[in-house]
């Protein structure tokens, strides 16, 4: 789905909006419409409805602000091993396969159906994250074949050059809720 398409912002509207526009739709038709043809029309709001479903199904299970920043503060107090072992038991929970690697440009593999991302982590607590590493993890990728690589950043700014190189290089950049969404899933996966 491209991102900024209708549907992809309604799923990340609250949720009550995109049940707000099925019943303007649905209002519409009614008022607009021949009673005859009108329930037909309003059917139309069915995939708008749905959205909503979905958003309203994502957002109860997103954690909230004050457990997000809980848990990205208690990783920013993990030392490099610890960390890297919340992120390998997440990984692991959602059912990838997870190696350490030699550390030239990424410090993980996750690999799952045949398919391999690279990860750079060791960086996590830099006050700053520029070019430099993105592009370490980009000739790691190319040189390893990867689908994909992953660069942590817990603490500090990430540049706006990096942020552009990443997106042009199909580097993701993992930080926030994002971050804090999957070391949750390691806490889950010890308890």
């Amino acid at each position: 789905m491209a991102p900024n398409s209708g549907f992809a912002i309604l799923l990340r509207s609250p949720w009550w909006i995109s049940f707000a526009i099925a019943a303007a739709i649905v209002l519409a038709c009614a008022a607009l419409l021949p009673a005859h043809l009108a329930p037909f029309a309003a059917i139309g709001a069915a995939p708008i409805a749905v959205v909503g479903c979905i958003a309203a199904w994502r957002q109860w299970r997103a954690p909230s602000a004050a457990r997000v920043q809980a848990v990205l503060q208690n990783a920013g107090a993990m030392p490099w091993r610890e960390f890297a072992d919340r992120l390998e038991r997440a990984w692991r929970a959602e059912g990838q396969q997870v190696q350490h690697t030699d550390g030239r440009g990424s410090d993980l593999r996750i690999t799952k159906d045949n398919q391999v991302v690279l990860v750079a982590a060791r960086r996590y607590k830099a006050a700053s994250h520029g070019l430099e590493p993105l592009r370490e993890l980009q000739a790691a990728v190319q040189r390893e074949g990867a689908r994909a690589g992953v660069y942590v950043a817990l603490a500090g700014m990430v540049s706006e050059n990096a942020r552009s190189f990443a997106r042009d290089n199909g580097l993701v950049l993992l930080e926030g809720d994002a971050l804090a969404t999957l070391l949750l899933k390691a806490e889950a996966k010890t308890t």
